[in-house]
């Protein structure tokens, strides 16, 4: 899925908000954009770089935070989630928690100053499995984003109330019906 516009993925500014991959990672050294929403100048993403999850936060191409697990993934079947965790007004950032959890468990943590109030991009959109307009991140480039292992779904949910930090099978599942 690909080159999907910003008014056609759901909201996350300004509100508290998860983004879960479910991926497999073929060798320790996988690397590449799980799931991307913006470019070079606005927008955040979620990647593996020599196999270490890491999620990036790029305000205006002035200022970019990132967070990252202690280590590489080691090959197999995962889910990579950020939580960013919104207490502020419109564009506040003093109030931002971003988390980083791998198979539910905490691995990174991190503090925005400021958010992006309105929008990210006019011309930027949202990709799954590689990021085709330019990076929101300055770690990869426009020929080396392909995520090297396997996507196989991504999920972005609006609110806090996720206790466990993963998605199980049957909450999918319910999802997938409520939507038929």
């Amino acid at each position: 899925m690909s080159r999907l516009s910003e008014g056609s993925v759901i909201n996350t500014k300004n509100v508290s908000h998860s983004v879960t991959a479910d991926i497999t990672v073929v060798d320790g050294a996988s690397t590449g954009v799980l799931v991307a929403q913006g470019g070079a100048f606005g927008g955040w993403c979620l990647y593996l770089i020599g196999g270490v999850p890491t999620y990036c936060y790029n305000l205006f191409g002035l200022q970019r935070t990132y967070v990252r697990g202690p280590s590489p993934l080691v090959p197999g079947h995962h889910q990579v989630r950020s939580e960013f965790t919104f207490e502020g007004g419109l564009g506040a950032g003093v109030d931002v928690d971003v988390g980083l959890y791998v198979d539910g468990e905490p691995v990174g943590s991190g503090r925005l100053e400021r958010t992006t109030p309105l929008v990210y991009s006019y011309d930027e959109t949202t990709d799954v499995g590689s990021d085709l307009g330019s990076t929101v991140s300055d770690e990869y480039d426009q020929t080396t984003n392909r995520f090297t292992g396997t996507v196989h779904w991504v999920q972005i949910d609006v609110g806090t109330d996720d206790a466990d930090h993963q998605i199980s099978p049957d909450e999918r599942w319910r999802v997938s019906m409520a939507r038929q």
